[in-house]
């Protein structure tokens, strides 16, 4: 009897430490909330849902981080090594990481020992745009979410690394994928879709994290027809308004990046792809709402505001790069801002509330589509940049050299901005191309663009810059030049330190202030991934994923042959500074 009576006691402290321990391991709306504050764990995509990448964390810095060195690195393994372009995420003493490929890995924070690895059963005929890359999964309760390259949306539980639920974001034969990291907002999971380049809708969607089941959805192409809660919500724009005949109906405008969300606004902001097809002789007016950014209500799904970045693009410049949330001083007033670097080679700020546009500066070194943009943020065209309209017996177009290349001043690639400084700090890319317009046609799950190109790097030594932007001026306050393009994310610290990636595989380190190179490791393979950073234990610790790809190198023309002997690889690196 006392022995029965003892083993229930120990039953119910067994039971009470377990249920103590998943309360513990959930991630809440509070830390979603709390995230960009938080210094023990990462969990967001940006450091924080408005994407500013900025940690309050200080011990390394300048002066310190000398001392920073590699604890242990966790390979992916397999022949699956193309571009890793995800960020990491820590909590509980594990990190969350996707690799290439639709691959989701579980992995111990203090040994880099694998807790476990999901890998997406893709079929074989999946149409990715721009490299297998996977950027990152989304964290809640105790699910980690991500999405795959056959347009699927997976919770996993976070400590088995078992399906809980799966949905279809699209139909991946008709040409969607998708590759961003999921957004979680008020126990909703937003997403958007990859397959600009095939004449897909682009459209933003809200579920039920807990579930997946849909909430709403909302076409990002003028024309197509809302939902909520299964229901008709109200059609994007008005039909025809700035599209021609029927080309709406395959109007491209992939939010392919994802978004970032403002709790101040309570507003969710998504960039726009390009309209399609590319040609845009054959579709006049602005094509809203592609290339442009939304301002979407998380409880709805409608627009709110829209600024389109490039009306009526012919050159695939998208509208897609990230919006991050930030607070502008200027003429003596404090501005609810938010500023995007888009490829279009323009740094815009915009007030984050309405829409209104602020400004748009020059942030690469030659801009030949556009001389700059009105009061009321229209671009002033130079028509003569822009492609030729195919002729009429078929023939392509008049051939126009374009700067920036469509791969822009700064593609996916996400920026920073430090709350001290109060810089951004973008990574760019000087290029330019040679582009024509060609005679197209839509056909279903097959590439839509009308257009033919050849990228070439703008200088000998460098086409890589990291540029420190004041966002009230548009000011560049210094600049690092990088001979191969920088593809990776950038981390600000209170530390004084921003950190980046190089294609030649190291991870660097550079003054805020001044620019000054302060520190760097080589990874052994590129660096197109975003570093993170947290402490645990009175120590900083910093991970970044290594393994070269992405766009460049397959759509890269001359910039690809610069770069077709750097290696491929697959690692995650952890480093930390130690107390002594």
């Amino acid at each position: 009897m006392k022995f029965n009576t003892l083993l229930a006691g120990a039953v119910s402290v067994f039971a009470l430490l377990a249920s103590q321990t998943v309360n513990a391991k959930s991630v809440t709306d509070e830390d979603i909330s709390n995230s960009a504050k938080a210094t023990d764990q990462v969990v967001t995509n940006g450091l924080g849902t408005q994407g500013q990448r900025y940690s309050t964390l200080d011990k390394i810095n300048p002066a310190t981080i000398s001392k920073l060195q590699p604890v242990w690195a966790f390979s992916f393994g397999g022949e699956k090594m193309r571009g890793q372009e995800a960020q990491p995420l820590v909590q509980d003493g594990t990190i969350y990481v996707t690799g290439s490929y639709s691959r989701m890995f579980a992995v111990d924070v203090h040994t880099g020992q694998k807790k476990w690895q999901y890998e997406a059963r893709l079929p074989d005929d999946i149409l990715p745009c721009c490299d297998v890359v996977n950027r990152g999964a989304a964290l809640y309760d105790n699910l980690v979410i991500f999405g795959t390259l056959d347009a699927k949306l997976i919770a996993l539980d976070k400590e088995t690394g078992k399906v809980v639920w799966k949905k279809d974001i699209e139909d991946y034969t008709g040409g969607y994928s998708y590759t961003a990291a999921p957004l979680i907002v008020k126990g909703k999971v937003i997403t958007g879709v990859s397959g600009g380049e095939f004449g897909i809708v682009g459209k933003v969607e809200a579920r039920d994290a807990k579930t997946g089941e849909l909430i709403w959805s909302r076409p990002t192409v003028e024309g197509h027809m809302g939902m909520l809660n299964g229901k008709d919500n109200g059609i994007t724009g008005v039909t025809n308004a700035s599209w021609p005949g029927d080309l709406w109906k395959s109007g491209g405008a992939a939010p392919w990046l994802g978004g970032t969300y403002d709790p101040e606004t309570n507003l969710i902001y998504m960039g726009t792809g390009q309209p399609g097809p590319w040609n845009s002789h054959i579709r006049p007016g602005d094509n809203l709402y592609s290339s442009s950014t939304l301002a979407i209500d998380p409880e709805t799904g409608k627009i709110v505001w829209s600024y389109q970045t490039t009306p009526h693009d012919g050159w695939d410049f998208d509208g897609v790069n990230e919006f991050v949330s930030f607070d502008l001083n200027k003429d003596g007033k404090t501005i609810k801002a938010g500023a995007t670097a888009s490829r279009n080679g323009f740094f815009f700020v915009l007030d984050r509330t309405n829409g209104k546009f602020i400004s748009a500066t020059p942030f690469v070194s030659k801009i030949t589509w556009a001389k700059g943009y009105t009061k009321d943020g229209r671009p002033e065209y130079i028509d003569d940049n822009r492609p030729g309209a195919p002729t009429a017996d078929g023939q392509k177009g008049k051939v126009v050299f374009s700067a920036p290349s469509f791969l822009g001043g700064k593609n996916w690639m996400p920026m920073a901005y430090s709350q001290d400084t109060k810089l951004f700090y973008v990574p760019s890319n000087e290029w330019g191309m040679d582009i024509w317009n060609e005679p197209v046609s839509y056909k279903r799950g097959a590439a839509y663009l009308g257009a033919g190109f050849t990228i070439k790097p703008l200088y000998d030594d460098h086409i890589g810059v990291l540029r420190a932007i004041d966002p009230s001026t548009g000011k560049i306050v210094w600049e690092y030049n990088n001979k191969a393009p920088l593809w990776g994310g950038v981390l600000a610290t209170k530390g004084n330190v921003v950190f980046t990636g190089t294609p030649e595989g190291y991870l660097k380190a550079f003054n805020a202030k001044t620019g000054a190179e302060v520190w760097k490791f080589n990874t052994g393979s590129g660096v197109v991934g975003s570093p993170i950073t947290w402490e645990e234990n009175g120590e900083q610790y910093v991970a970044v994923l290594s393994g070269w790809g992405g766009a460049v190198p397959l759509w890269g023309g001359e910039v690809a042959k610069q770069v077709k002997d750097i290696n491929q690889g697959g690692m995650l690196w952890v480093f930390k500074l130690p107390k002594s």
